[in-house]
């Protein structure tokens, strides 16, 4: 029996990961593994709802491994591992999904909203951008998780897992462990730069709204330059969502980058110009990142290393999520010809 409650968070490698990734989530991995039982995935899978012909899922995968080493995660301590080495996760999806329902799939939020981007023409959606949640499900249920790392606007996820786990647990048992979200309130969800009523996104196609954790240093002097703020006079920095939204997101990148609680940034910055903020901002941030983007090359150029780390980590997780599956497809008679 675990001493530990399991934790599992994943990201997905479809793209150059931000500061908001950073701060939602990943900037804790390093403290949560010595606290729980940590199971970190870099989920290709649900990387391919999504991917062209132009971008390179191997390097990728490289690059997020990198990552995740130079934010501190240590292998000795916690498992990583790569979704698509673990076949164990296709193979429950197909058991959960008999267990989901097509009304609370097309309920959920980031569907509705890639149908309203893609002016809801249903018949160029790929299945995978509908089912995805399931197979989220299964990553998540396959360890016996007791914590999922998430954001507010995430939180509708787990409560679908939690539903699909309740489901099959009524008919046989309890086999699923019903998750727990983990939520950071501050900083959980970092808002773009030039839009902060929105969520920054790797995806944004407006490129000013994001920083990316290995993009180069200059070009983040102009974006925070040029983040909104609001024309208050004189000009007054405190935390308030709703009549300070752009302040606010820069207060809580601040107090994330620099482990300050937001009450005392603003009885530093009592007094200080807008423009000098931003400059205290860049300067914080640009020194984070040469040490995370330095720590990220000494791990990207040693790829046989990244990749020892990655098989070592599957065969940890196939370890575990084989003992479930084997559960589930017992209770289930499946496997009844393979006793």
């Amino acid at each position: 029996m675990n001493s530990k409650p399991i934790l599992f968070s994943a990201v997905q490698p479809s793209g150059d990961l931000t500061l908001g990734n950073y701060i939602g989530s990943m900037r804790h991995w390093s403290k949560f593994q010595n606290i729980y039982d940590c199971i970190y995935c870099i989920a290709d899978l649900h990387a391919l709802t999504t991917l062209n012909k132009n971008f390179s899922l191997k390097k990728s995968v490289l690059d997020t491994l990198a990552l995740y080493l130079a934010c501190g995660v240590d292998p000795n301590k916690s498992i990583i591992f790569i979704q698509s080495h673990v076949y164990q996760h296709t193979q429950l999806n197909w058991v959960l999904s008999c267990f989901s329902q097509f009304g609370e799939l097309s309920r959920m939020t980031q569907f509705k909203n890639k149908k309203k981007i893609r002016n809801n023409c249903i018949e160029n959606i790929n299945v995978g951008l509908f089912n995805y949640p399931i197979l989220m499900s299964s990553d998540i249920l396959l360890y016996e998780t007791n914590l999922v790392p998430v954001g507010q606007d995430q939180k509708q996820h787990l409560e679908l897992t939690r539903n699909i786990a309740h489901r099959f647990n009524f008919l046989y048992g309890d086999i699923f462990t019903l998750p727990e979200p983990l939520i950071d309130i501050s900083g959980s969800k970092v808002m773009s730069l030039l839009e902060p009523k929105k969520k920054m996104s790797k995806s944004d196609m407006n490129k000013n709204n994001v920083i990316f954790l290995l993009e180069d240093i200059s070009s983040i002097f102009f974006k925070i330059k040029n983040a909104i703020t609001d024309s208050q006079t004189p000009p007054k920095i405190y935390y308030d969502k709703k009549r300070k939204l752009g302040i606010s997101n820069l207060l809580e990148i601040l107090s994330a980058i620099t482990n300050k609680e937001i009450n005392i940034l603003e009885k530093e910055l009592n007094g200080v110009m807008y423009s000098e903020f931003k400059n205290i901002i860049f300067d914080n941030i640009s020194q984070f990142l040469r040490r995370l983007q330095k720590s990220y090359l000494n791990y990207r150029k040693d790829e046989s290393y990244l990749k020892k780390v990655a098989q070592d980590g599957a065969i940890k997780a196939r370890l575990k999520s084989e003992k479930l599956l084997k559960r589930v497809y017992s209770i289930m008679d499946i496997d009844l010809f393979f006793k």
